[in-house]
């Protein structure tokens, strides 16, 4: 049983001493009060327009164009703010009057909707596309070409009663891009700029009891981000009822410290706001339950009890209690695969004399971190090498729309790959995805800023930093600072301020210290890709984040001909530097390849950039998937590692990164998505996720050979094997030929055959490690395409309306062997209480829409998303189709 959906009348007992939450459940009408929050995500109407047409704009930007007679709404939008600035003497003053606007149709409740679109939240309206293929599209590559931008409107009723008026009503929503409007009967109430900031709006005062008319006006300019931003409602929005007297908005701060096997001390900090006319006292009390790491569920043992405290909180204020209780043998939460993710609930309880007035519950963990400057990061004790990633947003073929278990798959995933670590790049991440990362026991580094004061676009957040910087990172560390997985804040990503010498590091230093200020127990970082160790930019960092400078940035011969940073492996530079501070790796590598395609020749050299005549096609859009072609500021694995290994200080890295994602195709701006992920964007592994595999999970016994073996114009050709491996000696052998027998030598990571000759047949490598047989593996020419063979992630989904299931589609010869080249265009199709909702490949080069029931294979490989409707059960049969081959069929059980 979840906390979170305890009925707040069964807190009753808890106040007054019951360590059973069994007998708790056993109270069922006590007439108590208590919070309720509820999602309102169905039952919405969108429209969108790609031109600014109704009057308003948050402020003037340079995208927007004939707009000197709109209504600039700023001045009312910015004291949605104010909860979020400390100092009262910079909160933006409320207007004393409405703003200027006259019969916008928009927020009435007599507009006729019927031509709207009905939509389920999270929405997501750019993903379904088209893509602009256009030579000079109106959202290009960076953001990947799809139609972002334009006004979008949304409307839904709220149903109030006569009861609810009697408490404060919040309007919360996880997130929405973006310039963030909102309006209850007719009322402009406030909004929120930046498209990834979760808010709340209170509308107690402008709803009556019965319907209310709810209508929320977003606003994307083209050029607003580097990457695909998404576009909408594309996070849950919640309505939370509470008594006036109750835990502010994320009103509660639990930390850990003396942390010990027997015992551990946590503190405790309590919100308690009063919405009502008059000053109160009331009663503060939190108990402490174990989490169940298999069930999820809470225990029924209550573990501590925060001493009980009685505070007035006056009229209009919020007052903070804190406290402090001692947790004997505490059970630690720490990363897989070592440690386990082991939580705990709080439970804070705001009475009146015995009666409930607020419920709120707080998940979190218990564990002692150290950020050391020579041995790294130790979890518990325990030193923690940090195998990391960088992770976008969006989740592929569905966009930005969050859906937990595409983010569940995608976490699944990258255990396997042997990641304990994800940076959030670059900007705050959904709830949810936090709870999944605290209970599947993986480290996090949470980021907000992609920039500051000077921009990267023309259109992106340096346009409202000056107005929004603290309430949006304050809000957001107040969000997310009881996650356990949280380790680190990170206020920038590669800023232009680290540029600017000492006026860059005073900016540096003023968000800093709000870092400090909200949250003294993780340390503040923002990531420098041109800062050097004798530059004030670093100083103002607890930690140091350094991307690509680690490994040396265009300092190897293959990169001597290019323009841009320079600069030689600076990791014992910063070390020496900075001898108090940890340091990490916070971007590494961006080597780009698309899945199972190869090209020939093959640099000998530790990396190359891509061009026409290395690794790369820009006709076909491909780079070659020998993982040692990189963007032209990043360094392959191999090398990365080489400079790892000899800064034995060095925390770890974060890949550019785990996934694929839509946007930023580097570097070919002419396709939709990146090139830079171990994970291509439909889920599917490419041959990097097995190199990585070798250095993340050296106790897995594995080999992956590459190329494949199909190459019927390459007889008698130089065609190179590499073979990624755990183990430190293999021989390789074509059609039982010994290619010879190597072993991997001080700072090598692969093995490599270079002068093999391609004839047709098998290639088999026999590996072995500390002189012992270690594992084979094999692969072969296969045979002409015959069938299509079709697999599913779980054949049994939740009637939720929001479950996934996903189905790969391989193209398979004769013998039931993957054709590595086969692209046949596969049709989908669908019957029962579900419908396909995406489809893939994988392959950044195509343009074809998400929600298209037809797909090419690419590199013999499809994939098709299928989403359950909400309450209907039963079989779903999911079908594949392809000219000149056997079809395949696939059962699915919605319960």
């Amino acid at each position: 049983m979840n906390l979170k959906i305890l009925p707040a009348v069964l807190q009753s007992l808890l106040l007054l001493g019951s360590s059973n939450l069994a007998e708790a459940l056993s109270v069922t009408n006590l007439g108590q009060g208590g919070r309720q929050r509820t999602g309102i995500n169905s039952n919405w109407r969108f429209w969108r327009t790609e031109q600014n047409s109704d009057g308003i704009i948050y402020d003037y930007r340079p995208d927007l164009v004939d707009v000197e007679n709109a209504v600039v709404l700023k001045p009312w939008i910015l004291p949605s703010a104010n909860d979020f600035i400390k100092d009262p003497a910079n909160h933006y003053e409320v207007p004393s009057t409405s703003p200027p606007i006259s019969n916008l149709s928009f927020v009435q409740a007599s507009l006729d909707e019927s031509d709207w679109e009905k939509v389920t939240l999270p929405h997501d309206w750019a993903i379904a596309g088209p893509f602009y293929t256009e030579d000079d599209p109106i959202v290009g590559g960076g953001m990947g070409r799809l139609p972002v931008h334009g006004v979008g409107w949304y409307r839904r009723e709220l149903t109030i009663s006569k009861q609810d008026l009697d408490g404060s009503i919040y309007l919360d929503i996880d997130g929405s891009m973006s310039y963030t409007m909102v309006w209850v009967n007719e009322k402009l109430i406030g909004g929120w700029p930046y498209g990834y900031a979760s808010f709340r709006l209170d509308l107690t005062s402008h709803l009556k009891a019965g319907d209310n008319q709810l209508a929320i006006r977003l606003d994307n300019p083209p050029d607003s981000a580097r990457w695909y931003p998404g576009a909408g409602l594309y996070r849950s929005v919640w309505i939370t009822k509470v008594s006036k007297l109750h835990v502010g908005q994320w009103g509660t701060f639990i930390t850990s410290r003396d942390v010990a096997v027997d015992s551990a001390t946590l503190d405790l900090v309590v919100d308690v706001e009063n919405t009502s006319d008059s000053d109160r006292k009331v009663d503060v009390s939190t108990n402490v339950y174990e989490v169940d790491a298999q069930t999820g569920k809470a225990g029924k043992k209550r573990v501590a009890a925060f001493p009980k405290k009685s505070i007035e909180v006056a009229k209009g204020e919020k007052t903070s209690t804190n406290s402090s209780v001692e947790v004997k043998n505490p059970r630690l939460w720490g990363p897989l695969p070592t440690q386990a993710p082991n939580l705990y609930v709080a439970v804070t309880i705001i009475s009146i004399e015995g009666r409930v007035l607020d419920t709120y519950e707080t998940t979190f963990g218990i564990r002692a971190i150290t950020y050391d400057p020579d041995q790294g990061l130790l979890v518990n004790g325990e030193h923690v090498r940090i195998q990391g990633v960088n992770e976008h947003h969006d989740l592929g073929g569905i966009g930005a729309a969050f859906n937990l278990r595409a983010a569940e798959r995608k976490l699944e995933i990258l255990h396997e790959l042997g990641v304990n670590a994800i940076r959030m790049s670059h900007n705050p991440p959904a709830r949810e995805l936090l709870e999944l990362t605290d209970s599947m026991g993986f480290l996090v580094i949470d980021e907000i800023f992609d920039c500051w004061e000077l921009g990267k676009t023309d259109g992106d957040f340096h346009l409202i930093f000056s107005d929004w910087h603290e309430a949006d990172l304050r809000n957001f560390m107040r969000r997310d600072r009881n996650h356990a997985s949280v380790i680190a804040w990170s206020f920038g990503n590669e800023v232009t301020e680290q540029h600017n010498g000492e006026e860059g590091a005073v900016l540096a230093y003023r968000l800093h210290d709000m870092v400090r200020d909200e949250d003294p127990t993780r340390p503040g970082t923002s990531s420098m890709n041109y800062a050097k160790p004798d530059m004030p930019f670093g100083h103002a960092m607890d930690i140091l984040s350094i991307n690509y400078q680690g490994s040396g940035i265009r300092d190897t011969p293959n990169y001597s001909n290019l323009q841009g940073i320079r600069t030689q492996p600076l990791y014992p530079a910063f070390h020496e530097a900075f001898p108090d501070k940890m340091i990490l790796g916070s971007e590494t590598a961006s080597t780009i390849s698309t899945r199972g395609t190869f090209m020939f020749p093959v640099t000998v050299n530790s990396g190359a950039p891509v061009n026409e005549t290395s690794g790369g096609n820009s006709t076909t859009l491909q780079v070659s998937a020998y993982e040692l072609y990189t963007a032209n500021f990043g360094s392959p694995p191999d090398k990365v590692w080489m400079y790892d290994d000899k800064s034995p200080f060095v925390a770890g890295e974060f890949v550019w990164t785990g996934f694929d994602y839509i946007g930023e195709p580097t570097p070919y701006y002419d396709a939709r998505s990146s090139y830079s992920g171990i994970i291509d964007l439909a889920g599917f592994k490419k041959d990097r996720f097995y190199l990585y595999q070798s250095r993340w999970r050296p106790d897995l016994p594995m080999a992956h050979i590459i190329p494949h073996w199909n190459w019927p114009n390459r007889v008698g050709d130089i065609t190179p094997v590499h073979v990624f491996s755990t183990a430190d000696e293999a021989e390789l052998f074509v059609n039982g030929e010994s290619q010879g027998r190597i072993q991997k030598d001080e700072f090598t990571y692969r093995f490599r055959w270079d002068e093999v000759k391609y004839e047709p047949g098998n290639v088999k490598v026999k590996t072995y490690k500390n002189g012992k047989k270690w594992i084979e593996e094999t692969i072969r020419t296969t045979g002409a395409a015959t069938k299509l063979r079709v697999t599913a992630d779980r054949t049994t989904v939740d009637s939720t309306g929001e479950d996934l299931a996903y189905f790969t589609v391989e193209v398979i010869d004769k013998k039931g062997i993957v054709v590595p080249t086969a692209d046949n265009t596969i049709q989908f199709s669908v019957s029962g209480p579900a419908d396909i909702v995406a489809t893939d490949n994988g392959n950044p080069a195509d343009m074809n829409a998400f929600g298209s029931l037809e797909r090419k294979a690419f590199s013999g490989l499809a994939l098709a998303i299928v989403r359950t409707r909400e309450g209907k059960t039963g079989n779903v049969i999911i079908k594949a189709e392809a000219d000149g081959l056997q079809a395949a069929v696939i059962h699915l059980r919605v319960n």
